[in-house]
């Protein structure tokens, strides 16, 4: 309750902040709470496989999403519908699973931090692809940003030279992704609630999300072992908070300032991630904390209010 009048009662030049900081915050995390979730039998198996986490995890935030926020989506155009069917596929859907694919491979914080690629990403698609202004100081915060992120990854394969980085490709495709819905929404979806966006990406991809879990063998888990229980608790978990919330949370995002600011969450989420790695055992190394540094200071330039955008 306090923290929705918090919210109520804020500008969206303060209230921007406090949506990048909570969204990092959650966006962060989720990253251990996919390792956690697809887990180990302590034979080296996983106890979800890929398919099967990221069908659970659409299936599950559909549902919650669609029983709040129903009314909300029936209320949109439906020439707008479309772009709630792509925006649902791109920013959610395949994402889900490629995340969920390269964690079986390559260590929680890696993801995170090459996930902070998606602002460059962002910048060049909206320009190229969709006309959107960006400001000189941003293009050289997101090249900034991006080194430092590189410097990470770099890092991380010296430390961990037994990863298969090739799975890393995977991420770069689910930034893609991320960095297409973006520029979507901006462009596209601006005028529409972000809880009806959120609900009618679900509507469109829940029954893929069924097909493919039943297709995974969803159906035949054993949901009365406590292993499966455990990684459905780190599901719902990801759901209520890294789906749900964040989802409708971002959206706004999106809507009150542009899709570089918004991207830039990703800058930070490198920095919870590997808090939440090296809490489970991942090394981290001081040039990972050199990059680090790197990265946070990219998010101030990107970040920082432009009066007069410099590219078109």
């Amino acid at each position: 309750m306090t923290f929705g009048l918090l919210i109520f009662f804020m500008d969206n030049s303060k209230l921007k902040y406090l949506y990048l900081v909570i969204l990092s915050l959650i966006w962060g995390t989720s990253f251990i709470l996919i390792k956690k979730a697809l887990g180990d039998d302590g034979t080296g198996n996983l106890i979800l496989q890929p398919l099967q986490l990221g069908a659970a995890r659409t299936i599950i935030s559909g549902c919650m999403l669609i029983v709040i926020g129903w009314k909300s989506f029936i209320a949109t155009d439906r020439k707008d519908w479309k772009w709630l069917f792509i925006s649902g596929l791109l920013g959610t859907f395949f994402p889900a699973f490629l995340f969920a694919y390269a964690q079986t491979e390559i260590d929680s914080a890696i993801s995170a931090i090459l996930n902070s690629t998606v602002p460059l990403i962002t910048l060049i698609m909206g320009a190229v692809i969709f006309g959107i202004a960006f400001s000189r100081t941003q293009l050289i915060g997101v090249i900034i940003g991006l080194a430092g992120a590189i410097g990470l990854v770099f890092s991380g394969m010296e430390n961990n030279p037994e990863q298969n980085y090739l799975f890393a490709g995977l991420v770069f495709i689910a930034c893609t992704c991320y960095a297409s819905n973006v520029n979507i929404i901006k462009r596209y979806l601006q005028n529409i609630k972000p809880l009806a966006i959120a609900t009618g990406n679900f509507v469109f991809i829940l029954p893929l999300a069924m097909i493919v879990f039943l297709s995974a063998d969803g159906a035949s888990l054993d949901y009365t072992s406590e292993p499966v229980l455990r990684s459905l608790g780190y599901i719902l978990v990801l759901c209520v908070f890294g789906t749900v919330a964040a989802k409708i949370m971002f959206n706004k995002l999106v809507q009150i300032t542009s899709p570089v600011f918004a991207s830039s969450v990703t800058y930070l989420m490198p920095v919870v991630g590997l808090t939440w790695g090296i809490l489970d055992g991942e090394i981290f190394s001081v040039w990972q904390g050199v990059a680090t540094a790197v990265i946070i200071f990219a998010v101030v330039l990107v970040t920082r209010d432009q009066k007069k955008p410099a590219t078109k």
